[in-house]
């Protein structure tokens, strides 16, 4: 009894260990095309397009070429059917133009969190007044940097196309002037054999 035991649990393992699931790193930059949802691919193409033209475009090369700017990114509207993470791809927009060289950038997503902190600095009795930060002495945004996504989905059998287009735009919050703006239009179609394959 002990034996048919031992075998049937020997068998069992053998039986799990082939159904274990492997994990690796592939490259992130890679081009991924699982399916017609929006990915990392589109993420990087829209990023990269984007940033490219802003900073090519001569009003921009003027107005970058002896200072840099202050900007605050609003959250790119999602008006697609998807769930997309649209904070993530402000946020890769943001750091390319950052890094660029030519943008600074105040950060409107942790405004009450630094209220908080002046607010304790100053008012808490807590801090030295020699080393705490000076309130009213942040720099204000010039431009706001903000757009949005949408999204057409068709489908004819077993044919799907998804036409995304990303807008993005950017405005001279003192004049109330576009002073750039552009689309990136990315299309995907998915088509299934007769056998689902």
């Amino acid at each position: 009894m002990t034996r048919i035991f031992s075998v049937v649990l020997i068998a069992a393992l053998v039986g799990l260990s082939g159904c274990a699931s492997k994990v690796g790193y592939g490259d992130a930059t890679a081009r991924e095309t699982v399916n017609t949802d929006f990915g990392s691919t589109d993420l990087q193409m829209i990023a990269a397009k984007m940033v490219d033209d802003m900073l090519v475009f001569p009003p921009i090369v003027q107005m970058t070429a002896t200072r840099r700017p202050v900007a605050f990114v609003d959250t790119v509207k999602n008006k697609t059917v998807e769930h997309i993470d649209m904070e993530s791809v402000t946020d890769t927009i943001q750091s390319k133009l950052l890094n660029s060289g030519k943008f600074r950038f105040v950060d409107m997503t942790v405004v009450e969190r630094v209220r908080q902190q002046l607010d304790y600095q100053n008012d808490s009795g807590l801090v030295d007044p020699n080393t705490a930060v000076a309130m009213g002495r942040q720099i204000g945004a010039e431009f706001m940097l903000y757009g949005n996504m949408s999204s057409i989905v068709k489908k004819d059998g077993s044919t799907k196309d998804v036409y995304y287009k990303f807008t993005l735009k950017l405005l001279n919050l003192q004049t109330g002037i576009i002073e750039w703006s552009n689309e990136k239009e990315i299309r995907k179609t998915r088509s299934k054999s007769m056998f689902g394959l």
